[in-house]
């Protein structure tokens, strides 16, 4: 009877604590960790090896990534892949599976897995979309056949492992990749945070630290260059997955096959060339970031020296505070009831209205498609003169960088 009671209490123990009696801490860790080489993988195998072809993976992480994708998330490679290229296919428009611009940011946080299903089951999807993806033995035969039973494994494992606060454990994993995928980056990241460059859509970097969400924060700097590996682009912004590739890369088990073009500023030239016209649309998104930031310094300037007049609470002053932060955008960027400020602020400063002006001659070098590489050149020394002949020094002082701008 003893033995038997022995056997109860021991049964008991397990269900309540597991195999190895964790402590909290023991426990959080255990999911932290879980949770984090979820997004790596996400973020390195799926996102950046499989959707962008951004780098070549080795068959071992390769492996491992597509078995612990398994286990935790129960998504299929094929149907990630295929609804990740047709975002960027159709990013911000109708046909986008989960924009916030056009669904709404409300239905991205709350419906996003959602989304994420219904277009995972398109079949017309797949097949333009989701080409060059595993297609092995064991693709076909477990990850994609029986998608669901690997998170159902994962629940046995960790009811086994900790007892019942393992289904706890399992309810976090399994939720990870919705709230910080589908629901921060798919949703806030096109709805809120800084823009390194004017892609074109509304993609931002919601963090300039990507370590939580892998690195897959910076998304502003992910839709400008979509088929680099590396995500960070300025000195402050740090991107986890990233690093972990470089690791890879270290033990021959990754090759990075693109990163972020990067401006080389050497002697300017006399005039602007082909090689300058090259060098200026390789690297047109940093050339515009460039360029907006002389936009910001040249309108807080004029905003201290219309305070310095003594303008304080005038229409005038209004108009440039809000002029300060669309300015440097697009036009078709400017929300609608700002245009009007930002019109009256250009009027009033024939100096920021050159510069805008300037910055939208300056786009088309790279906008025209029904223009000869020989015209671009002509058109590119006109600005470059233009420039250097306005008696702005911003526009000089640019005007010169570009001349020495080299592929």
């Amino acid at each position: 009877m003893d033995q038997v009671w022995l056997l109860h209490d021991a049964a008991v123990e397990m269900l309540s604590h597991g195999l190895l009696s964790a402590t909290w801490w023991q426990v959080l860790l255990f999911t932290l960790v879980a949770t984090h080489i979820t997004i790596s993988a996400v973020t390195i195998f799926l996102h950046r090896a499989q959707a962008h072809r951004a780098l070549d993976l080795h068959a071992i992480p390769s492996h491992f990534f597509r078995f612990w994708l398994w286990l935790t998330t129960g998504m299929v490679t094929k149907e990630f892949v295929a609804v990740h290229r047709k975002h960027h296919a159709k990013c911000e428009t109708e046909e986008d599976p989960h924009s916030p611009q056009i669904k709404g940011l409300k239905a991205l946080l709350l419906t996003g897995v959602e989304l994420y299903r219904v277009e995972a089951k398109n079949q017309e999807t797949l097949v333009k979309y989701g080409h060059n993806t595993p297609d092995d033995w064991i693709e076909r035969n477990l990850y994609t056949r029986y998608s669901w039973q690997g998170v159902g494994l994962m629940l046995i494992l960790d009811l086994t492992l900790f007892g019942a606060i393992g289904a706890a454990v399992w309810a976090v994993q399994m939720a990870w990749i919705p709230v910080m995928a589908t629901g921060i980056i798919n949703g806030i990241g096109h709805y809120w945070g800084y823009r390194n460059f004017e892609a074109p859509d509304a993609s931002t970097n919601v963090s300039p630290w990507g370590i939580l969400i892998g690195g897959e924060e910076l998304h502003n700097n992910h839709h400008t260059y979509p088929t680099s590996a590396k995500f960070a682009v300025k000195p402050y912004e740090f991107d986890v997955g990233w690093m972990y590739i470089r690791g890879m890369e270290k033990l021959g088990l990754a090759r990075a096959k693109k990163v972020p073009p990067k401006l080389a500023l050497g002697a300017a030239r006399p005039m602007a060339d082909g090689k300058t016209l090259e060098a200026i649309i390789a690297n047109r998104y940093e050339v515009m970031a460039r360029y907006a930031n002389e936009l910001k310094t040249a309108v807080a300037a004029e905003l201290a020296r219309v305070k310095a007049q003594g303008a304080v609470g005038s229409a005038r002053l209004r108009n440039l505070s809000r002029a300060q932060a669309w300015l440097h955008r697009d036009d078709d960027k400017i929300p609608h009831g700002v245009k009007p400020s930002v019109q009256l602020a250009l009027g009033e400063s024939p100096q920021l209205a050159k510069l805008v002006a300037m910055r939208e001659e300056l786009r088309l070098l790279w906008t025209r498609t029904n223009v000869s590489a020989e015209q671009l050149v002509v058109d590119l020394q006109t600005w470059c003169r233009k420039a250097e002949e306005s008696g702005i020094a911003a526009l000089q002082d640019f005007s010169l960088k570009l001349r020495a701008a080299h592929a």
